[in-house]
């Protein structure tokens, strides 16, 4: 029995690439996850005849070593398919549709180009995938009694993380690499714990709701030290930091691939998206042209044209307010006098001095 180092602090993996490996496992490709420092390797049929046995070799030899990733089976993608419809899926016609194509053929496929061409679901099944397959995923670790954190779960820096994989077989090391290795410690026992494969809301009030900033993942550097000559080529180690990358999908190595091949309106979306983009690009290009053009004119007459046209805005505001305010007043104002002919001058005047005589009562008798 071979001997391997022993890790001073829980292996370091990554979870999105766990959760690709597990959706892509198959009968024609077999994943593997190293016990030792962690990394994953799948074996490839496309190598050379001498390569694939003398990778198969090693696999037998160091069998205590290596773990075969479980395989998707085909009750499991039909009950995770139908857990997301009957919990997240409200729209009855939606749920009807998405159950029919459960039950037809290659129902991952046409479940996947059903949920991309409606993206109102897409979100929501990125997150029950991400969910289920989390716990999917630590509930097997734990069966292998494997001791682990999830690096995308660590709240240090990229150096750091970086120096704890360089130093993982080193017993001396230095103090912040000593307290990063504390910090793992106790991370890597919520895993073991009763939460970890049946998270619950957290009671309480719930948080004020804060505008949500968006940060970029940090990637670190596979760092593998032990890994046999057998086996590199065959290391699987893509660069996948977000869920949304993972597509459930065994036929499609990534996203692009699956909504290149998309059959319906999830593609005319995207391209509609791409289209007012481009669209949006050009008229700040066609501007920042504007801009430059006027600042290669002089200052002085550049201000002047400026001084003009903020000038000439303000006097049209100003017109327009006073027009707008005599509109309102104009019922309420007396209109200008029209010049009277001779005749109607004359009759006014006869009018004005003729009286008009008031009978005198009679007088009260005594």
């Amino acid at each position: 029995m071979t001997k391997f180092p022993q890790a001073q602090n829980p292996l370091l993996l990554r979870y999105h690439r766990l959760m690709d490996a597990f959706a892509k496992s198959d009968d024609e490709r077999d994943f593997y996850l190293d016990k030792v420092e962690g990394f994953i390797f799948y074996v490839d049929l496309d190598k050379t005849q001498k390569e694939l046995d003398e990778l198969d070799e090693e696999i037998k030899k160091n069998s205590n070593r290596y773990c075969l990733i479980p395989k998707f089976t085909f009750y499991e993608t039909k009950k995770l398919m139908e857990g997301f419809v009957n919990e997240k899926v409200y729209d009855i016609d939606t749920k009807e549709r998405l159950l029919d194509i459960i039950q037809s053929k290659e129902a991952r496929e046409n479940f996947l180009e059903f949920i991309y061409d409606h993206l109102s679901e897409l979100e929501k099944w990125q997150q029950y995938y991400h969910e289920r397959s989390r716990i999917r995923i630590i509930e097997w670790l734990r069966q292998q009694r494997i001791h682990f954190v999830f690096e995308e779960d660590l709240d240090l820096t990229k150096n750091v993380i970086e120096k704890i994989k360089r130093h993982l077989f080193d017993v001396k090391v230095p103090k912040d690499v000593a307290a990063a290795r504390e910090s793992l410690v106790a991370k890597a026992k919520t895993y073991y714990s009763n939460e970890a494969l049946n998270p619950r809301p957290k009671r309480g009030r719930p948080p004020k709701q804060i505008t949500k900033v968006e940060i970029e993942p940090q990637i670190t550097l596979d760092l593998y030290t032990t890994v046999p000559s057998s086996i590199r080529l065959f290391l699987y180690i893509p660069d996948i930091s977000s869920a949304s990358a993972v597509t459930f999908s065994a036929r499609y190595e990534t996203e692009a691939q699956l909504l290149a091949n998309l059959r319906g309106s999830a593609r005319v979306k995207v391209d509609s998206k791409l289209q007012a983009l481009s669209e949006r690009l050009e008229s700040l290009r066609h501007l920042s042209n504007r801009l430059s053009d006027i600042k290669e004119v002089p200052n002085v007459e550049r201000e002047k044209k400026v001084m003009t046209a903020i000038n000439q805005t303000e006097d049209e505001e100003e017109v327009g307010q006073k027009k707008g305010i005599m509109d309102v007043f104009k019922g309420f104002l007396p209109g200008k006098r029209k010049a009277r002919l001779p005749e109607e001058e004359a009759s006014s005047k006869k009018k004005s001095k003729t009286l008009t005589q008031i009978p005198s009562s009679k007088r009260m008798k005594k």
